[in-house]
C-alpha cells in the first residue's frame, strides 16, 4: 500500500512537471493560434524544442500508465469494482493521448520537409489542430477517471475529503470545458469554465499526490 501510494505521488508530480513542460512552455511558445505561417516557423527554427515537447509527452503516457495500475493497488482495499474501472478509464485517456501525440510526430516530419509550401504548413495546422481535440476527447475520459477516484475518496476513512472534493471539482472542470471544445461550443463558455475550474483541476490531482507521497499507506483505507 506505501509503495503504491509513493509510486503514484512521484509520478503524479513528474507528470504535472512535464506536461506544464510540453504544453504550457513549448507548445504554448510555439504554436500561435491563427497564424499558420508564425507557427510553421517557429517550429522549425526550435526543432530540438518541439522534440523535447514531444519526449516530456510519451513521458506523461508511461507515467500515465504506472499511475493506473498503482491507484489500483492503492484504492482496491476501499471499493475494488470502482478502482478497477478508475483505472480503465487511465488506460484508456492514455491510448487516447498516444494517439494525439503521433500527430505531433507528424508535425515533426512535415518539419523536416525541406520544401516549405503553403500545402505544407496547411498540414502542419490540421495535425496541431487534431492533437489539440483528440487530447481534448481523452481529458473527458480523464475527467471521469477523476471522477471515479474523487467517489472512492469519499468511501475511504483516511483520503481527506477536501482531497475528494477537489477531485470531483477537477472532474467536472475537465469534463465541461473539453465538451465544450470538442463540440465548438462558443469560445467566452469555454474561457469562462476554465477560470471557474482551474484551481480544482490542478490542486485535486496535485494535490492527491503531495498526500499520497507523505501520507497514503501510513494507515488504512479501508472504509
Amino acid at each position: 500500500m506505501r509503495e503504491a501510494a509513493i509510486t503514484s505521488g512521484i509520478s503524479l508530480i513528474i507528470m504535472a512537471i512535464a506536461a506544464g513542460f510540453s504544453y504550457g512552455y513549448i507548445h504554448g511558445s510555439l504554436v500561435v493560434p491563427g497564424d499558420i505561417s508564425t507557427t510553421y516557423h517557429n517550429i522549425v527554427s526550435s526543432i530540438m524544442l518541439f522534440k523535447a515537447e514531444i519526449i516530456g509527452w510519451v513521458v506523461v503516457l508511461l507515467l500515465d500508465v504506472i499511475v493506473a495500475w498503482s491507484f489500483y493497488i492503492f484504492l482496491k482495499p476501499v471499493n475494488q469494482e470502482l478502482a478497477m474501472l478508475a483505472s480503465w478509464l487511465r488506460l484508456t485517456y492514455a491510448a487516447i493521448l498516444g494517439i494525439a501525440i503521433l500527430n505531433l510526430v507528424f508535425v515533426l516530419l512535415l518539419s523536416n520537409n525541406a520544401s516549405i509550401t503553403d500545402h505544407v504548413q496547411a498540414n502542419v495546422t490540421l495535425y496541431l489542430e487534431a492533437f489539440e481535440m483528440i487530447w481534448s476527447i481523452g481529458l473527458i475520459v480523464f475527467g471521469v477517471h477523476l471522477l471515479v477516484v474523487g467517489w472512492i475518496g469519499f468511501q475511504s476513512n483516511s483520503i481527506p475529503k477536501i482531497i475528494s472534493i477537489l477531485l470531483v471539482l477537477g472532474a467536472i472542470g475537465y469534463i465541461g470545458i473539453h465538451l465544450s471544445k470538442t463540440l465548438l461550443i462558443q469560445q467566452n463558455i469555454t474561457t469562462t469554465l476554465e477560470l471557474i475550474f482551474y484551481i480544482p483541476m490542478i490542486a485535486g490531482e496535485l494535490g492527491f499526490g503531495l498526500w499520497l507521497l507523505f501520507k497514503g499507506g501510513k494507515v488504512t483505507i479501508n472504509p
